[in-house]
């Protein structure tokens, strides 16, 4: 069987036979932010047969409580496109509802926070226990509008212990109005321990299904060295302590601090950051390009460039032309990624952000989302 065609029950799309409690046990899961609409990037551009969940980005959530859509026009009004038995749609959140009535076994989750603005209000709002319960009626509230699945927090990032104490408020609530497993309440969680340590994770990960590990941005234009962004392992000798974060110890610290394995989801980012004029990891450098420092997947390796992959850390490059050295994953880290986590019992894998990758529908050879769903599910 070729290497680029499914493997056998394991897709999750609805015309295939039920898979095996085995092969049913990883998640490979995408975010989608609704802002790719406006890039002709329309829900159906995503290949169901091998995406598990879609984690829809952002809504946001008002001083009181009150969780609402970011962007009405893209959310629910815009004319979106359907694609054969799919219809056309009035905003991408009715078009994701229709596109479950074809794929039953995919859960549409919404993503409420997000960097800057969609996280402002989050400590003001998990401090109070009447705006925690008004977060947790409205969200609810949408997840009925819209016919979808549940709830992710993707608040960056709580400050201290006393934020930290009330992030785990904030799922107790929010697990109250949506019990599982009728409902998926996931939570996206950075790597470092400068973060992780103000929230007690065990206490945490006992409310949620899914811990979307943010394993990404290890390195980048605030870090004075260039690195790999989102390597596996941590290498023998780092240089410096921006370099010691990996996958791995993310992971191992989760789940010393009482994350069960199985719901801990190892982040792949579809995108790579660019350092100019440097010799490499480690060394100085001066500037970056792309936008705002990165390039999307679907544009690496740059033309011209020599991708390259380090098999020690689990991390792919390209070198030279108009991005310099970008760091990001491919098809073999992303694969490297799978394994381990089928190794280590973890629950699978999501990617910020599905609409970044190379097309899982014409270029399955360079898909991150393809090759990691054949990872998890090997032949």
């Amino acid at each position: 069987m070729s290497r680029t065609s499914p493997p056998p029950y394991a897709y999750y799309g609805d015309d295939a036979p039920s898979p095996t409690p085995f092969e049913s046990m990883y998640w490979n899961a995408v975010y989608y932010p609704n802002w790719r609409v406006y890039r002709d990037q329309p829900p159906i551009s995503l290949n169901f047969d091998v995406v598990s969940h879609v984690f829809y980005a952002f809504a946001w959530v008002k001083p009181d409580g009150t969780v609402y859509l970011s962007d009405e026009w893209a959310d629910a009004q815009i004319k979106v496109p359907g694609s054969g038995d799919i219809p056309e749609a009035n905003g991408c959140l009715n078009s994701f509802a229709l596109i479950k009535q074809k794929y039953s076994k995919l859960r549409v989750v919404l993503s409420v926070g997000g960097g800057g603005k969609g996280s402002e209000t989050f400590a003001e709002v998990a401090r109070n226990p009447a705006s925690r319960e008004t977060f947790a009626r409205t969200a609810l509230g949408l997840i009925q509008q819209f016919g979808i699945d549940g709830i992710d927090i993707d608040w960056e990032h709580p400050a201290d212990s006393r934020q930290g104490g009330d992030f785990v408020a904030l799922l107790a609530i929010l697990r109250a109005y949506l019990p599982g497993p009728q409902y998926t309440l996931s939570a996206a969680l950075p790597a470092g321990q400068w973060a992780l340590q103000h929230i007690n994770l065990a206490n945490a990960a006992h409310y949620l299904d899914m811990v979307n590990l943010m394993s990404y941005d290890f390195s980048g234009p605030w870090t004075p060295k260039c690195g790999h962004q989102a390597q596996l392992y941590t290498p023998q000798i780092p240089h410096s302590t921006e370099a010691a974060i990996s996958c791995h110890s993310a992971v191992t610290y989760m789940v010393r601090h009482g994350v069960p394995a199985n719901k801990i989801i190892l982040g792949v980012p579809a995108y790579g950051r660019s350092f100019l004029n440097t010799q490499g990891v480690g060394c100085a450098y001066s500037g970056c390009a792309g936008e705002e420092g990165t390039f999307e997947y679907k544009d690496l390796p740059r033309p011209g460039s020599q991708e390259m992959v380090d098999e020690h850390v689990g991390a792919a490059y390209c070198i030279g032309e108009d991005g310099g050295f970008i760091t990001y994953d491919n098809p073999q880290t992303v694969q490297m990624k799978a394994r381990y986590v089928r190794h280590n019992g973890l629950g699978g894998l999501f990617y910020w952000t599905g609409t970044g990758d190379a097309s899982a529908h014409t270029q399955k050879d360079r898909s991150l989302v393809y090759n990691g769903f054949l990872g998890l599910f090997p032949q």
